[in-house]
């Protein structure tokens, strides 16, 4: 899995197994997170500028790199066989109103390193189906994770999912890390550790009031996010703002995000987090003042690597021809089975 933060490539080794009932167990064996070098960042910051020959050459690149990566990890595990390697890819393009979305990392040349099929691709069919190709995590949530009410997961962007509620709602809420990491690395710092510079800082109402005022908020679901919106939306704001200090821009965004996610939580519900957020201490701590839900937090592997494994659980489902995206929650026509299986 790689997310729109860009803080790296999460790698985990994840087994599946279905118990009479119908009810699936699922364990991570080994994770980690690889970096992406400089060079990378400077590559996968630009991509959506590139003219389509050069995203291409960009794309056979990063796929050919990934084939490597993923062999290298296999080769380190103690397990001698693997069923297949399910892949994400990383999203440049998400623009699902206009029937487009890319991530790179999807081409059959992925497979070039691998001892086993990967499966990948798991958006494009959906919207063309008529969906936003996103969300696609729930059903990962309904058969993985039925002990809570409902999850959040605050990577890039903070989507939900509560799969028992009627109808089912999963959806993006806001941009997350895509708005708070790049502010602190105006500082020197990759990320706002345990959010102790926003911590610091104080709110500016107007901004707090402007961002709250963007319309994509009074819109239901389906709908999901990109960073075409924060660019198109979020950006000219903070920009307006850029006299203010960084400490009080962050403080602004944390409470902004509390609030916006707060509002979508009922009092009593079992919320579980996850995603590189979940270690913000400074914004769960500010969430619990919007919302009087309970969020629990995990075990670091779970707040780490649950999309991976979510996305493993989706490799799952594709192989079974079982369904594992929902019309429901992304719009489409009718739910599916997503994903393009390559073979060594």
């Amino acid at each position: 899995m790689s997310g729109t933060s860009l803080d790296g490539l999460d790698l985990a080794d994840c087994h599946f197994s279905l118990q009479e009932g119908g009810k699936w167990q699922y364990a991570i064996k080994a994770a980690e997170t690889l970096p992406y070098t400089p060079e990378w960042i400077t590559k996968l910051n630009k991509a959506h500028t590139l003219a389509h020959a050069e995203l291409a050459e960009l794309d056979r690149a990063y796929t050919q790199w990934l084939s490597k990566t993923l062999g290298s990890f296999i080769k380190k595990q103690k397990d001698t066989h693997f069923d297949a390697v399910c892949s994400h890819g990383h999203t440049v393009l998400h623009q699902p109103e206009k029937g487009i979305t890319l991530q790179m990392g999807n081409l059959p040349t992925l497979v070039e390193h691998l001892p086993c099929p990967a499966i990948c691709d798991f958006r494009t069919q959906d919207v063309a189906l008529g969906g936003q190709g996103a969300p696609l995590v729930p059903v990962g949530d309904q058969l993985l994770f039925a002990d809570y009410d409902g999850c959040l997961n605050l990577g890039g962007f903070a989507n939900l999912s509560k799969m028992f509620h009627t109808p089912p709602m999963a959806y993006d809420i806001c941009a997350f890390n895509r708005i708070l990491n790049p502010l602190a690395q105006q500082l020197g710092h990759p990320y706002d550790e345990e959010g102790r510079l926003a911590s610091k800082g104080r709110l500016i109402q107007p901004l707090f009031d402007a961002l709250n005022q963007l319309p994509f908020y009074a819109q239901s679901g389906p709908k999901s996010l990109g960073r075409e919106w924060v660019e198109a939306a979020v950006d000219p704001l903070l920009n307006r703002f850029s006299s203010e200090t960084v400490e009080d821009l962050l403080h602004t965004c944390v409470h902004h995000c509390a609030y916006q996610i707060g509002a979508h939580w009922q009092r009593g519900e079992r919320v579980l987090l996850s995603g590189g957020g979940a270690h913000n201490a400074f914004f769960v701590a500010v969430l619990a003042t919007y919302s009087k839900a309970h969020f629990v937090l995990p075990n670091d592997l779970t707040i780490n690597f649950k999309e991976a494994l979510v996305f493993g659980f989706l490799g799952v489902l594709k192989m079974r021809e079982e369904i594992n995206c929902y019309a429901a929650v992304t719009g489409a026509q009718h739910d599916h089975v997503a994903g393009k299986i390559f073979f060594p």
